[in-house]
Parts: C-alpha cells; structure tokens; sequence
C-alpha cells in the first residue's frame, strides 16, 4: 500500500471509524481498486432527469450523444461511467422495463465497444435489466432502491459476482418525498444497510458499495446531518458513495438552480471527502478530480 493509501486509511480511523474493508472489487476479470478515492460519470439516457451534463437534452440522448459525453468523463479522469435509463428525479414518471432496456443495452453495447478500458455502471432497480446490461459488458450494478423494487435484484447480484451499490430509500421515486419521517436518521439508515448486506452476504454477493441516498426519502435538513455523520457509515465496512453533485440540497440551500450548484457540489465533494467517501458520483468530473487531488494533498501533511 502507497504512502497515500495509508494516509487515506489513517484518515478515517482518526476520524473514530471502523476500517472500510474490500477495497479491491472485481468483475469480468477487471480490478476495481478504491484504495484511493475515485469518480463516476452520470450519463443520463432520459429526457426528464433534473439535470443533463453534456447538453440539455429535451429529447433521448442518440448513441453519437452518449460516447461524446463518455469520451469527456474519461478524458476528464473518471473512473467510473454510470448510465441511467430510469430518472430517479422526484416524481419522476414511471418507465416501462423494455423502455429502460431500449435506452440502456445499446448505450452499453456501443460504449463496451468504443471503451473498453472503462468501467461500465447501470444505474437500474430491475434484475433483467442488470442481468443483461452484465452480458452487454457492463462492470458493477448501482440499485436505488437496494433490492426493494425487485425481489429478484439480490439473488441475481449473487449469480452475477458483480459490485453492486445499493442506496438508502423509502418509498418509490414517485413517493419518496411524502416518507421523509425519522426518528433517528443515521441509526435508520445503518439498519437499512446492515440489514440488506446480512441478506446479500447470505446470498453470497459481497462486493458490496455503501450510498446513503442524499436527496431520496429525505428532506434538506436530513441530507446535512447526513453528510455530517457520513463517516459514521465506514461502521459497515464496504466503501461509500457520496452523490450529492447538483442536488436540491445545494442549490435550494443557496437560492439557486441546478445550472448554478456546481460551486456548492465541489464544497460538498470536499467535506464527503475529508469523510472517508471512496466514490464520487458526477455530473462534472474534471472538478470532482481536482477535488480528491487537493484532498489527499491535505490529508498527506
């Protein structure tokens, strides 16, 4: 392990937290190492998500759309790219599962094909869909919902051996906002997790990514103390996702707009950061980058 990787892993045990483990992921024979902190790309394939990176799209992305935009984040330094068929957005409209499938497995299949260094997620709650996104030449599974969606979503994982990130969420897309209720935020969310890893763990999936859901199921309040305590979560051992980038809890805090946040995400990806967050999922990466180099400048001295 680097000097900078112990520094990393010295960071967040003074920060009073259990040591993350799996820091090696795996999939279709590639490594997916997150000893140091790494970005994932947001490529939107729908006409309705509340914010859209490389254009504002008023139609479906064309498949020439989606690898430029892909060919930025790479280029930019993300890891990860995350393609999304389904807008997660708060009240979004429901999506059939062949119009996902429609939007997604030719995205995957085209940017397997022109890309083949990167590492391919599918944002999807649906089993069918990860199982044939996985066989397009996708890499890691990220579910919105963790398996509540799909009761099918955990025993797929398993057969498939792939990372999968499961998020904290109430409700639906279209609910989740009227289930914003806790009486415990942090203690809630941890037995949300330690409840479906127990499963998944039975299951034997173990590749297994932490994101605590900033702006599902919870109000501008909730997603501060969130960040707040986020390092508490490194208590589940497997790494963290932090996606806050553009998010209603920036730029309503600020009196904004989503085109004005990304000021507000860069600060939020700094304290996520200092927390302990191995995964930053974005919409602007070359920003997200200079982030985590800046970071681990600070935390090396």
């Amino acid at each position: 392990m680097t000097g900078k990787n112990t520094d990393f892993q010295q960071n967040i045990t003074a920060l009073g937290t259990a040591s993350v483990q799996n820091f090696t992921l795996h999939s279709g024979g590639r490594l997916i190492d997150l000893h140091t902190p790494k970005v994932m790309g947001i490529i939107n394939l729908t006409p309705d998500s509340f914010y859209q990176s490389a254009s504002r799209y008023n139609e479906l992305p064309s498949t020439n759309q989606v690898l430029k935009e892909a060919e930025k984040h790479l280029l930019e330094g993300a890891y990860f790219l995350d393609l999304g068929g389904y807008s997660s957005r708060p009240g979004a409209e429901d999506v059939s599962e062949k119009e996902e499938a429609d939007r997604v497995l030719p995205a995957v299949k085209a940017l397997a094909k022109e890309f083949p260094e990167a590492l391919i997620s599918v944002d999807t709650f649906r089993s069918e869909i990860a199982k044939k996104s996985i066989g397009e030449g996708a890499h890691l599974i990220n579910d919105i919902s963790a398996g509540q969606l799909d009761e099918r979503m955990f025993e797929t994982i398993a057969q498939l051996q792939v990372p999968y990130i499961l998020m904290h969420l109430k409700g639906t897309p279209q609910t989740m906002q009227n289930l914003a209720n806790y009486t415990n935020l942090v203690s809630e969310v941890l037995s949300y997790f330690s409840e479906k890893i127990t499963l998944l763990k039975q299951l034997g999936a173990n590749q297994l990514i932490i994101d605590p859901g900033f702006g599902f199921a919870k109000t501008l309040e909730h997603n501060y103390e969130l960040l707040n305590r986020f390092q508490e979560l490194h208590s589940l051992c497997f790494p963290l996702l932090a996606g806050v980038s553009r998010k209603s809890m920036i730029y309503k805090a600020l009196d904004s707009t989503p085109a004005e946040a990304l000021n507000g995400t860069t600060v939020l990806h700094t304290i996520a950061l200092q927390k302990g967050a191995q995964i930053l999922r974005v919409h602007d990466v070359k920003p997200a980058v200079e982030a985590i180099k800046l970071v681990a400048k600070l935390q090396a001295n």
